[in-house]
C-alpha cells in the first residue's frame, strides 16, 4: 500500500509568513500535530530574504534545493549550497535564509512544536 502522496514544491506557493524579512514564501507539504511525526514546509527566500532569529523546541533539518543560502548561529554563519544538509539542535539561537544577492530554497523537517520568535536579534540586523 502507498502511503505517500507526491507533492510537488511549488515557487509560487502563496502563503507569506510573518516572522521574516524580504521576500519569503512558504508551502507546507506536511502539517501534523501527531507526536512522533514530522512536518515538512518549502521556504523560498528572494534575494537576501530570511528568517528572524528563533529557537525551536525540537530538532530541525534544513535540506537546501536550490540556491545559496545562509544559517547562522551564536557561533557560527555558514553559507550553504543546494545539495547540502544543516542540522539545528532543539533550543538552538538561530536564523536562515539567502545569501546577499541570492535566492535559494530549502525544505524544513522537524516535528511538530512551539517555536520562540521573540529570540534576541543579536548581530541579525547588521547582516
Amino acid at each position: 500500500m502507498l502511503l505517500l502522496k507526491p507533492e510537488r514544491a511549488k515557487a509560487d506557493a502563496p502563503e507569506r509568513p510573518g516572522d521574516f524579512a524580504g521576500q519569503v514564501r512558504m508551502q507546507a507539504l506536511r502539517r501534523t500535530d501527531q507526536p512522533g511525526a514530522v512536518e515538512v514546509v518549502a521556504v523560498f527566500f528572494e534575494d537576501g530574504a530570511r528568517t528572524r532569529p528563533h529557537v525551536h523546541s525540537t530538532d530541525q533539518v534544513l535540506v537546501f534545493l536550490e540556491g545559496e543560502g545562509v544559517v547562522a548561529t551564536e557561533t557560527e554563519r555558514r553559507v550553504v549550497k543546494a545539495g547540502e544538509v544543516v542540522w539545528v539542535p532543539a533550543g538552538t539561537w538561530h536564523w536562515h535564509g539567502a545569501n546577499k544577492g541570492r535566492s535559494c530554497c530549502h525544505l524544513s523537517v522537524k516535528p511538530p512544536g512551539p517555536t520562540d520568535w521573540n529570540a534576541p536579534l543579536r548581530d541579525w540586523e547588521e547582516w
